[in-house]
C-alpha cells in the first residue's frame, strides 16, 4: 500500500461528510480502522447522514438514493486531532517574525488557506489552534472553513495570546515604529490587565485563552528560561477565563514557569521543554494536560535554525538530561498528554 492511501481516503471521507445536509452519503472502506477497539476491519461501511457519521459496521444496508463512495481498496481511519497548531502564516519561506509588519492581516489570511488544506490531507480533521502573531485571523479562518469557504480542519482557537511588553509579541523593531493594533492585541501587565485582556479576547467567540508563561526560543531577545507571568497574573487569567466557560493553555519552556502555570491552574502546559520530575508530579496532582510538541526541537535542529532570529544549533533544545523533552522522560502513563504537532507548514515556539 502507498504512504498517501490512508490521507487520500480520509480526504474522501471528509469531502463525503460535507456533502449537502439533505444527501446521505456511504462509503465502503476496504478495512477500517477502529482505534477504541485497537483493530482493523475489513469491508466496513459509514453511513454518513447531515453532514455527520450516524453508522459504522460492516456490511451495513446502504440507503436507497445514498450517494456511494467506494474506498474498497483502500484503508481509512477516523480522523486525527493535533492539539498544538499555528496554521496562519507562511513562517517556512520567512521565518522571522518581523516579516508581520511587511504583509497586512489579509495577506496572512489568504495564505493561510494552503495551510489548511495540507493539514487536512494529512489526516488531521480537527486542530487546537493557539495563537497567531496578527489577532483574531484564525477566528476567521475557523469560521471561514465551517462555512466550507475551503476545506480545512475544524478549528478550535485562541484568536491571539496573552504576553507581556517585550515577550511573545513582535519585538525586534525601532522604538518609534507603532505596531498596528492587531500585533499587540494581547499585551497585559499585571494582574487588573490581565483580566481586562482575556475579557478583550473572549468577546471575540474564542475557544480557549492562551498565555505566554515564559519566554520563547523563535522570538527576538526573547529567553525561553525565563519567567514571564507570576503566579498572580497567571492565576487572574484561569479566574476570568472561568467566567467566560474557557480553559487556559499556558506556553511554557523553562521548569519554574512550568510549575507556577501548574499551580495557578492552566488546563495545559504547551512544549514543556524543561519539564522536570517535579513538574510532573505536579501535573499529575493537577490533572494538567502535557501538549509536548516535540516537533518544534526537530525543526529547529534539523536545519529552520539558520533562518530563526536569534537561534542557532547550539542554543536549540537539546537532548540532555537537564532539558530533556518530556516525551523521552519518565512520563507517568495514566498522565494526560494528548497529540501535537504543530502544524503541517512549520512550528511557533
Amino acid at each position: 500500500m502507498k504512504r498517501t492511501r490512508i490521507p487520500a481516503a480520509l480526504f474522501a471521507l471528509l469531502v463525503a461528510a460535507s456533502a449537502s445536509a439533505a444527501e446521505i452519503v456511504a462509503v465502503k472502506a476496504g478495512r477500517l480502522v477502529d482505534p477504541k477497539a485497537g483493530a482493523v476491519a475489513p469491508n466496513a461501511v459509514i453511513l454518513v447522514e447531515n453532514g455527520r457519521v450516524k453508522a459504522v459496521g460492516p456490511a451495513l444496508a446502504i440507503p436507497a438514493g445514498a450517494k456511494v463512495v467506494d474506498l474498497s481498496s483502500l484503508t481509512v481511519l477516523p480522523g486525527l486531532i493535533d492539539c498544538h497548531t499555528h496554521l496562519v502564516g507562511d513562517y517556512v519561506h520567512d521565518k522571522d517574525p518581523l516579516s508581520d509588519l511587511k504583509k497586512s492581516a489579509a495577506d496572512r489570511a489568504f495564505e493561510s488557506v494552503p495551510n489548511a488544506r495540507a493539514t487536512l490531507e494529512a489526516a488531521f480533521t480537527t486542530v487546537r489552534d493557539v495563537g497567531t502573531y496578527r489577532a483574531f485571523v484564525d477566528v476567521a479562518m475557523r469560521d471561514a472553513i465551517a462555512r466550507g469557504d475551503f476545506p480545512g480542519p475544524r478549528m478550535f482557537v485562541a484568536g491571539a495570546y496573552l504576553t507581556i511588553t517585550g515577550g511573545g509579541a513582535i519585538t525586534g523593531f525601532a522604538p518609534d515604529v507603532a505596531l498596528p493594533w492587531d500585533l499587540r492585541f494581547g499585551i497585559a501587565d499585571g494582574v487588573d490587565q490581565v483580566r481586562q485582556r482575556v475579557r478583550d479576547i473572549a468577546q471575540h467567540d474564542v475557544d480557549l485563552i492562551k498565555v505566554l508563561a515564559t519566554g520563547a526560543f523563535l522570538t527576538h531577545g526573547s529567553d525561553p528560561h525565563a519567567v514571564e507571568y507570576g503566579y498572580d497574573e497567571l492565576r487572574a487569567a484561569v479566574e476570568e477565563a472561568a467566567h467566560k466557560g474557557l480553559k487556559v493553555a499556558a506556553h511554557a519552556h523553562s521548569t519554574d514557569g512550568i510549575k507556577l502555570a501548574v499551580k495557578a491552574g492552566v488546563a495545559s502546559i504547551e512544549h514543556g521543554t524543561y519539564l522536570d520530575d517535579g513538574g510532573i508530579r505536579l501535573m499529575k496532582e493537577h490533572g494538567t494536560y502535557l501538549v509536548a510538541d516535540i516537533y518544534d526541537a526537530e525543526w529547529i535542529r534539523q536545519g529552520a535554525a539558520p533562518g530563526i532570529p536569534g537561534i542557532s544549533r547550539t542554543s536549540s533544545p537539546k537532548r540532555t538530561r537537564s532539558s530533556a523533552r518530556p516525551s523521552a522522560r519518565r512520563w507517568p502513563r495514566e498522565s494526560p498528554s494528548p497529540s501535537a504537532r504543530t502544524s503541517a507548514t512549520s512550528p511557533t515556539a
